[in-house]
């Protein structure tokens, strides 16, 4: 990213024409938090709305002198140390205020500040590592070089498509490449932005991890060429983790655009705008309650040009950036679910397939270490042969957790230690395998 760039763009605004909005939509915030805490110092104010204080010090002297707030206390510092509350004019204008939104808190960023803070962080110089991805993924047993595969759309930051079976590690390494982009570097985000004096929450806190304040300005520190002064910074702004946005089958068409709040009076950023500068998973793509064709037609655009159109209810529309790393991740068969055209605007395609022998050896051996139950190995041979060659079953990496837990599951209820015997392995895979349930009974008949 431009350093110089983003840091103009952080920069403390110390005049109110600079801060890019309407001075009214602060007042509104201020006339809000005054009639809900009634007596509140400059401190309180600043601390609020991540203004400068002496901003918050000009704004409430234009509404004393319009008589809409007083000065129910004074320190001994200045107009700076003032304990402010509303006047009855002042109490109109507070409930005006509600009727226009509800919002408290910091004050809004542009939508122009927002898009270029998020192209510029989107432009990531660092890249993934084939160490890092490694690492990343380390906790799995996969086939070799499987890194090779995931890293190019990790660094390339648009989409990646993880497709295959289930029950072989699709969620578990998305999950793991959302932590490691969330964990490359940090990011700069507003709490919210604003466009047609309407006011978009971007900030969710199941969503977005803020960077703890002593890290926080260590990084600023950093970032500033060793300058660790925190008002060096427009507190508006907060530096968070990169976001990593998951839904599964409770995806809606709703929750991909702006969602008016009618008590709140304030709109919901739609799901892939949180996600801007991070990921964005939709996990058993196929089984929303939208078609694949209906996410087609709506990411279709976004997804080759890297921007979004959202809409507000007074039917203005918005050009926002589209800038996160879009995982797909199905059971199905990708050609099934989508068109060429489609799969076509998805840069990488990863099968995900079910683990050879060799590996579901090592998978096997691996949690029998994690459940601290000893490895037998004529009761794995004797799995292997019953439970999977016979049958002709096809192998899943998540098989070896499950039969293990199931193994412990019995012996806790035999109150005996957990170890693993033929017949013990019988008992777990009569109750894992429904097929194997059904077959015993058909052969009895």
């Amino acid at each position: 990213m431009s350093t110089d760039k983003l840091m103009k763009l952080l920069a403390p605004v110390m005049k109110l024409d600079n801060l890019g909005i309407p001075t009214g939509l602060i007042q509104d915030i201020i006339f809000r938090l005054l009639f809900n805490e009634s007596d509140v110092s400059i401190a309180r104010f600043a601390e609020v709305l991540g203004i400068h204080p002496s901003l918050v010090d000009e704004l409430l002297a234009r509404m004393k002198q319009e008589h809409l707030v007083e000065v129910k206390r004074a320190g001994g510092l200045g107009s700076l140390s003032f304990i402010y509350g509303l006047t009855e004019a002042g109490t109109k204008r507070a409930r005006d205020a509600f009727e226009r939104s509800q919002y408290v808190g910091r004050v809004p960023i542009s939508l122009e500040k927002y898009t270029e803070a998020i192209l510029l962080q989107s432009k990531r110089e660092a890249r993934i590592t084939p160490t890092q991805m490694k690492q990343a993924l380390g906790f799995l047993i996969l086939p070799e070089n499987f890194d090779r595969r995931l890293g190019p759309a990790v660094n390339a930051g648009t989409s990646l498509f993880l497709y295959g079976p289930p029950g072989n590690g699709k969620t578990t390494i998305a999950q793991a490449i959302a932590k490691l982009i969330g964990r490359d570097s940090p990011i700069w985000l507003p709490d919210a932005i604003t466009v047609g004096g309407q006011i978009i929450r971007v900030f969710d806190p199941l969503v977005h991890t803020p960077i703890e304040e002593k890290e926080m300005i260590v990084h600023a520190a950093d970032f500033a060429n060793g300058r660790s002064d925190k008002l060096k910074f427009d507190h508006r702004w907060r530096l968070f983790e990169r976001p990593a946005v998951m839904v599964g089958g409770e995806l809606t068409m709703d929750s991909l655009d702006l969602r008016y709040e009618p008590i709140a009076k304030v709109y919901e950023a739609p799901l892939q705008l949180k996600a801007n500068g991070g990921m964005f998973l939709i996990d058993d793509f196929g089984r929303q309650q939208i078609s694949p064709q209906e996410l087609l037609n709506r990411w279709i655009v976004p997804l080759e040009s890297g921007i979004d159109f959202l809409r507000l209810q007074s039917g203005q529309s918005l050009e926002v950036p589209f800038r996160q790393l879009i995982v797909f991740s199905t059971n199905l068969d990708p050609m099934q679910l989508v068109d060429g055209a489609f799969l076509r605007r998805i840069q990488m395609k990863v099968e995900v397939g079910g683990p050879s022998e060799k590996l579901f050896y090592q998978i096997f051996v691996e949690s029998c270490k994690s459940f601290n139950v000893p490895f037998d190995k004529k009761a794995f041979v004797h799995l292997l042969q019953k439970w999977y060659r016979a049958p002709n079953r096809v192998m899943q990496a998540v098989h070896p957790r499950d039969i293990v837990k199931t193994v412990i599951s019995i012996c806790n209820y035999d109150n005996t230690a957990p170890r693993l015997t033929p017949d013990l392995v019988d008992e777990a895979c009569e109750s894992y395998f429904v097929d194997g349930n059904m077959a015993a009974t058909l052969a009895d008949q």
